[in-house]
């Protein structure tokens, strides 16, 4: 993908909003600050990059989507209709999206990493679940929440039930991982992401690589020419990354 940025214009990324967790009113909070958000960047964007993780649980039934968001959703609507590109990508919380968004509301979904030049620099960018080395338990669940039989099976559970018993799975996955630390940086070579982008860097040039997934906002060098950026999240932290067309900055909104 390439896009040329005018005079004024800035690409901006966000990722991993959880909304509908923990609770209605807290996502309901959270929910209407990202609106502020969007009202703050439309002007200036020239695409938005919302890199997973957007909804705490999604998925789409042959006619049913999860009930809620549609503040978020009449923003977004309401940022195309002006002319404003906008892209999701999946992220492990919200890997059933098909073409609800694309058929809709004339969003692309990304289900993987891609690699996006805006003037001369190069980004490669991603939700970064199930990259890099470790997290093989994960790995193998991936390959079962993706594999089209299980979807399918799965999709005969009636919407209430579905529902309920994932939106609980996501909640036990999200407190086993605070439990584990694993919200915390324990240091560069401990970040599997950071280590797939010196994997990549060593087989094609990237200046920036761009990913979610983490939890937590990161700048980290990668080699002598690169930099790997983590979005965070907005469930406490509130950063986004925008590209003015000569740097790439992490900001946090206060909104």
């Amino acid at each position: 993908m390439n896009i040329t940025l005018k005079e004024n214009q800035k690409i901006f990324f966000a990722s991993d909003f959880h909304l509908g967790t923990p609770s209605a009113s807290s996502s309901l909070d959270r929910e209407k600050k990202i609106i502020r958000w969007l009202e703050l960047i439309e002007k200036e964007a020239a695409a938005v990059f919302l890199l997973g993780d957007l909804f705490d649980f999604w998925f789409e039934y042959d006619t049913v989507i999860p009930k809620g968001y549609l503040r978020f959703l009449s923003k977004i609507t309401q940022m195309r209709q002006q002319g404003v590109p906008v892209f999701f990508f999946t992220g492990n919380h919200d890997l059933w999206m098909k073409d609800y968004f694309t058929q809709e509301l004339d969003i692309p979904v990304f289900h993987n990493p891609i690699s996006l030049q805006v003037n001369q620099k190069k980004f490669l960018i991603g939700h970064g679940d199930g990259l890099g080395p470790g997290d093989n338990t994960y790995k193998v669940l991936k390959k079962i929440f993706t594999n089209r039989s299980c979807q399918w099976l799965f999709k005969w559970l009636h919407p209430d039930v579905g529902i309920r018993l994932a939106t609980r799975w996501s909640k036990r996955s999200r407190i086993n991982n605070s439990l584990k630390g694993e919200d915390e940086f324990k240091g560069k070579e401990s970040e599997w992401l950071y280590l797939y982008c010196l994997d990549m860097e060593k087989k094609m040039h990237f200046d920036y690589y761009v990913f979610g997934h983490r939890h937590l906002p990161l700048s980290i060098p990668v080699g002598n020419s690169s930099m790997y950026f983590n979005l965070g999240e907005w469930v406490s932290q509130y950063h986004y990354g925008v590209f003015n067309g000569h740097g790439f900055q992490l900001i946090n909104f206060k909104g």
